[in-house]
């Protein structure tokens, strides 16, 4: 009877993950005329200044905020936006799994930061949470402010990331984070330009939307029978060799 219930109880977790990737999709698909016609246009962003990436950044043009050890057999790539309700979902769902297997060095997550929803709905949110998730790994506190930021994502349509002191204010959760060079970097929007960046090689990726996540290179989001617990097997397995 216990396994029955952990067996619904799964399905009923990959269904609401479907859900909101489809939800955050097609949501978008009203306005993919709008995103197609803003590609390479001025969206509000400050691109103009130099693009500086975040202290530790990684991989192409420094584009990916490593999490984990180098040395982790499996690397999963994480494409988000953090006003994407789809990526709250895969993030509500995996992010325990996650971090047991970063924490047990089994795993590297290379997140790489996307502004979808600014450029379909409107508005800076996604740029600024991103620019402001880059300062806070300047400070070494990214995956805590990360998950600060999905857990206080506001609706889809409420641009509230847009303003810095809804941002700061978030930081406060973080032990550490709200110091007087984080404040700065959000204020001054220090990493804007990276951020522009960063979703310009999202858009030349050829990806369907966010969160695109691939493991080892294999786009495993796609996978409609994937759970937490086939991700930590997978990662396990390959850890074991």
């Amino acid at each position: 009877m216990e396994r029955e219930k952990q067996k619904a109880a799964e399905r009923r977790r990959r269904t609401l993950i479907v859900a909101a990737s489809v939800v955050c999709v097609l949501g978008l698909a009203a306005v993919i005329g709008i995103v197609a016609a803003n590609v390479g246009k001025d969206d509000g962003s400050d691109s103009s200044g130099p693009v500086v990436a975040p202290s530790g950044a990684q991989g192409k043009d420094a584009l990916a905020i490593p999490v984990g050890k180098d040395g982790a057999k499996s690397t999963l790539t994480v494409w988000e936006d953090f006003r994407c309700p789809a990526c709250k979902a895969f993030e509500d769902a995996y992010r325990s799994t996650i971090h047991e297997l970063t924490d047990a060095g089994k795993l590297k997550v290379e997140y790489h930061l996307a502004t979808i929803i600014d450029g379909g709905m409107g508005g800076t949110g996604s740029r600024n949470a991103a620019n402001a998730a880059a300062c806070a790994q300047d400070v070494g506190k990214f995956p805590e402010y990360h998950d600060v930021l999905f857990q206080n994502q506001p609706p889809e349509r409420d641009d509230a990331f847009a303003e810095n002191s809804k941002l700061v204010d978030l930081s406060t959760k973080v032990e550490g984070l709200n110091t007087p060079a984080f404040l700065t970097c959000v204020d001054k929007g220090t990493h804007n330009s990276w951020v522009v960046k960063s979703n310009e090689a999202f858009q030349k990726g050829g990806f369907s939307g966010t969160p695109t996540v691939l493991l080892n290179g294999k786009n495993i989001y796609q996978d409609r029978t994937m759970t937490p617990a086939k991700l930590k097997q997978m990662v396990e397995e390959a850890d074991q060799g």
